[in-house]
């Protein structure tokens, strides 16, 4: 709230605020043919104006992976970043999508192809697609955005058998009022336009008036003795054009119905049944243009389950594509404007590909992969803005629990790589941009192998967030039950075994194998456990900053083949190699990596000196681990392991002070303890075994 009482009238003002001005008026054509010289872009097609629309909402590019970010999917201005979308791979996906759709506004051949979004259910495409109708709704409102249509007026003062009900007819498609003009008129218009335009495409109109529009035009031509300036002047109403999916207005959702009721009108339009006693069949003004493609014309047809429609019922699709025009049941073809997209998911992909009478369908579609993530990072900040967007009780999410519950999931959809050169746990680090990790691994290679490895692409199988999502709000539901007031990953845990084998989407032969990657993720959140504990027990900020000045002392050392003072006694001595491969052996360097990792230190050093920072092991992630693993290794033999497991000593003050460092690192009090207890069992287990 900001403080503002809503009343009616302050509300009727933010709706005035947020319609366009010229909504409700109507215009001459000789005003639109003004405006199209001021503003060339109102005239631009389907595949042109979402194309813009995709830059006007801002874009940013990462240059890293070659990619660019649209900011309507990766920070969602127009709902506050509600409906962000996150990952590499979906993002790459976004920028092929849009690659698709310039090509298309350039004529490049895309324009007459279904932009079809494959991939497996829960990764995205959906919501990708409602997102893209949702902007282009905005989009239209917009001063950058707007077109305009035309209406036909006093019809009955020239056609005598015009019905009461039809003295004024908007175009039944929503066609630029361009269509009204002689081509070789329109294209001197045209000529004008595109030499004051600016932009990367040419603007054409090819169009023929649909068949009613066409009848309208002859009648009034031949009364008017040919004088097109007088019908347009008398009968001819320019109207601004917004998108409205809720209206069917230049965006339709095409959804699959029942394979036996499956009907072609549907998509093309039907006989307007209510008209043909005053018309007659085979009149153009009895037609209903009601069909999903007339709906969509000017802007989006979304397909849903696209691939779910029957053979002959996709049959439609190619006059849609290559040729532009629908050709409905006893009536002449109509041409239409627009961008197709289709969904579908992975079963029914397989199916179509495989059958060769579809081969002319195939090959007017462009398939988009749309992959799961495969960062767990960037998934976890998936089921963060599900619990964002949602009425989450009052209750503390741990952490690492969105980020295990990520990494389960992205083990799931990557391929298994080869096992000699890298594990399945360090290929999912390397993915999520873990510097250490992606050191050892040659990602590109490992995105190779996986491309030829999987059926049609990584990423496009495995566990779904949908899945996780919802073992997510079973756990939450489950603390509450249980007056826990935080969630934990060992909670997440045990519901995402519990469940696994009920999810209907997860195939039998892969139970086994998720439960080996449940396994390894539990082994991942131990390891973060007790560095979490190991932080709170022996973290100790001047004995970390002694020990990384006295490293880098012995680094700079052994770098110069120099000496250094020993502590002790003052002597120079040699670098202490020990000392050294004490601390690097904690991040697992090995002897023949150990002078690259000095060199690293050595340069991250230098470079801050450079910029007059002072060193601080502080700002070095790995050396701070490692500093921090090594200062845990000299203090553990001093801890009592098994007052970390008892909760009967929970008031002892050492124990409480863990609880509270536990607790600056983002824990709740309990989840402290649940913590400190299980990383204490760990720990006491591993001591036992050595």
């Amino acid at each position: 709230m900001n403080g503002t009482r809503n009343t009616l009238e302050t509300l009727n003002e933010h709706y005035r605020d947020s319609i366009p001005a010229d909504l409700r008026e109507t215009r001459s054509f000789q005003w639109y043919l003004d405006e199209l010289q001021a503003s060339p872009k109102i005239a631009r097609n389907a595949h042109q104006r979402v194309a813009d629309m995709f830059d006007h909402y801002g874009t940013e590019y990462d240059e890293d992976e070659g990619v660019v970010e649209y900011a309507l999917a990766a920070t969602d201005p127009l709902d506050e970043g509600e409906n962000t979308f996150y990952g590499r791979v979906i993002h790459e996906a976004i920028h092929e999508f849009v690659n698709k759709v310039k090509s298309g506004s350039r004529g490049l051949g895309p324009e007459k192809r279904i932009k079809l979004l494959l991939g497996p259910v829960g990764s995205g495409k959906s919501d990708f697609d409602r997102q893209v109708r949702r902007y282009f709704e905005d989009y239209t409102m917009r001063d950058a955005g707007r077109m305009y249509t035309f209406r036909w007026t006093n019809l009955r003062d020239v056609i005598p058998d015009q019905d009461p009900d039809d003295d004024t007819v908007r175009s039944p498609m929503n066609q630029d009022p361009l269509v009204l003009l002689p081509q070789e008129q329109r294209d001197r218009v045209l000529e004008d336009l595109n030499e004051a335009l600016e932009a990367p495409y040419t603007i054409r109109n090819e169009q023929s008036p649909d068949p009613a529009s066409e009848f309208y035009m002859d009648r009034l031509l031949a009364h008017y003795d040919d004088d097109l300036q007088a019908v347009l002047e008398n009968h001819v109403e320019i109207i601004r054009l917004v998108a409205d999916e809720n209206m069917r207005q230049a965006i339709e959702t095409f959804e699959p119905k029942d394979k036996k009721n499956q009907d072609e009108t549907e998509l093309t339009g039907d006989v307007n049944y209510s008209k043909i006693a005053v018309y007659g069949e085979s009149d153009p003004r009895a037609f209903d243009y009601s069909g999903a493609f007339c709906n969509a014309n000017r802007g989006i047809f979304s397909g849903e389950e696209l691939l779910k429609l029957q053979r002959e019922f996709l049959y439609d699709f190619l006059h849609a594509t290559q040729e532009q025009t629908i050709k409905p049941r006893n009536n002449p073809r109509i041409d239409i404007d627009q961008v197709i997209v289709g969904r579908t998911n992975m079963p029914e992909y397989r199916e179509k590909k495989g059958d060769e009478k579809m081969e002319a369908f195939n090959d007017r579609t462009k398939r988009i992969d749309f992959p799961y993530v495969l960062a767990y990072e960037d998934e976890a900040m998936i089921y963060r803005k599900m619990l964002r967007n949602a009425d989450l009780p009052d209750i503390h999410v741990e952490p690492h629990t969105l980020e295990m519950a990520g990494l389960f999931g992205v083990l799931t959809r990557i391929e298994e790589p080869d096992e000699s050169s890298v594990s399945i746990l360090q290929k999912a680090k390397a993915y999520n941009g873990e510097s250490e990790e992606a050191e050892d691994v040659d990602l590109k290679k490992l995105r190779e192998e996986a491309a030829e490895s999987a059926d049609i692409g990584e990423g496009m199988d495995g566990v779904s967030p949908r899945f996780i999502g919802d073992e997510i709000a079973e756990a939450i539901m489950d603390s509450m039950h249980r007056d826990r007031d935080f969630l934990s990953p060992l909670t997440a845990f045990n519901h995402f075994e519990a469940n696994l084998e009920h999810h209907g989407s997860i195939p039998d032969d892969r139970f086994e194998t998720y439960y080996r990657y449940l396994e390894l993720t539990r082994e991942e959140y131990r390891d973060r456990a007790i560095d979490d504990v190991r932080h709170a027990l022996a973290y100790d900020v001047e004995e970390i900053q002694r020990q990384g000045e006295k490293y880098m002392d012995h680094v700079m050392a052994y770098i110069d083949d120099d000496t250094v003072e020993d502590e002790l006694t003052g002597r120079e001595a040699e670098p202490d190699e020990q000392f050294l491969r004490s601390v690097e052996e904690h991040l697992d360097i090995p002897e023949d990596r150990k002078d690259d990792f000095r060199q690293e230190v050595s340069n991250w050093v230098s470079r801050r000196a450079r910029e007059g920072d002072t060193f601080s092991p502080q700002d070095n992630e790995r050396l701070r681990r490692a500093l921090e693993r090594k200062l845990w290794a000299d203090k553990k033999h001093n801890i009592n392991f098994s007052a970390l497991v008892a909760s009967s000593e929970m008031d002892d003050d050492d124990r409480n002070a863990w609880i509270e460092a536990l607790i600056e690192q983002g824990y709740s009090r309990d989840g402290a303890v649940e913590v400190l207890e299980f990383a204490g069992a760990e720990v006491a287990k591993t001591e036992l075994e050595e």
